[in-house]
């Protein structure tokens, strides 16, 4: 009976020994796919500034739109943190203002470098977009497991603070047609 008792005992710990080690190793590997969708945005987001800031030094628009979207790519590039997600969504608004002009496909179609320059925006603009939502989804991902009982019981995410969302008004213009 005694054998029994301490198998059964030492086979409940074992076996919940496991379950905290998995449980650990998954945290673990739920921070690191949200730092590698958080530089993921990162990068998404300093390559949509930086086709901005080509539209607008490429004197393909008038001057006073090439300095308001000049100006919006400058501080979304340059903004720390606690003002990035600001930053980020004039640079939104400054693209929307500047893209959905009347006939502004039209007269960048007609400049030979201009499509392609559209193109390339289209696409960081949809990789802004879809990295964000990858990124706002391992965040929810990740506080959902840090918020169980037993992450908070054995501090299994050590002194780690809660992922934060990353909300910023990423619309797209209407013209570059992105779904």
């Amino acid at each position: 009976m005694t054998t029994t008792l301490i198998l059964v005992v030492g086979a409940i710990v074992l076996l919940t020994a496991v379950y905290v080690s998995w449980r650990a190793g998954r945290l673990d590997r739920l921070h690191i796919r949200l730092e590698l969708a958080r530089e993921s945005l990162d990068a998404a987001l300093v390559r949509r500034a930086a086709v901005a800031l080509e539209l607008a030094a490429s004197r393909l628009l008038d001057p006073a739109t090439s300095l308001v979207l000049a100006t919006a790519a400058h501080e979304a590039r340059t903004a720390g943190p606690e003002e990035r997600e600001h930053a980020e969504s004039d640079l939104s608004r400054a693209l929307r203002a500047v893209v959905d002009q009347e006939r502004f496909r039209e007269r960048l179609a007609d400049v030979p470098e201009g499509g392609e320059l559209l193109d390339e925006l289209g696409a960081a603009v949809a990789k802004v977009i879809y990295s964000r939502r990858f990124y706002n989804n391992a965040v929810g991902v990740t506080r959902t497991a840090q918020r169980r009982w037993l992450a908070r019981t054995l501090r299994l995410a050590g002194h780690t603070e809660y992922p934060s969302f990353f909300e910023i008004d990423d619309t797209p213009p209407k013209a570059l047609a992105i779904e």
